[in-house]
């Protein structure tokens, strides 16, 4: 990620800690296997060279990205498919700042972290994000 979407951020002793996005910034991180193309498992790599687009999702990524978001996928297809799968991407127009390859498989993720999470279930097509609440799990 490019240091400009980043502020410097400190402890109440003045000490630094690590920096956050600017006000009004996402960083979208992204699943690429059924969110951006078809659903393909590492076992088929085969089959990534030629997948299909989710439709709808190259427009709203990179419209994401022109407006200055930054966008990585984060995905469970191995190191090993990083040419492949960075080919496909630029291939079909995908604009994008980072891939991050090994992401656990099997879902059912619980995300712990000492910053903001938003987090957002794909369900086979883009819309508008609003917010809505719901129920979440918090330390006590």
């Amino acid at each position: 990620m490019e240091e400009k979407h980043l502020r410097e951020t400190f402890r109440d002793d003045g000490k630094k800690i690590s920096p956050k996005i600017l006000s009004g910034l996402k960083n979208f991180i992204i699943d690429i296997d059924g969110v951006v193309s078809e659903d393909i498992p590492n076992e088929e790599p085969e089959r990534m060279a030629t997948a299909s687009e989710i439709p709808g999702a190259k427009e709203q990524i990179n419209k994401w990205f022109d407006e200055g978001h930054i966008i990585t996928f984060f995905t469970s297809r191995s190191e090993n498919l990083r040419e492949l799968t960075e080919k496909w991407l630029k291939g079909h127009g995908f604009k994008y700042h980072n891939v991050i390859f090994g992401k656990p498989r099997g879902g059912s993720y619980h995300y712990i972290d000492d910053r903001d999470i938003k987090a957002t279930r794909f369900k086979g097509k883009f819309g508008k994000l609003v917010h809505k609440n719901k129920m979440i799990q918090v330390f006590e």
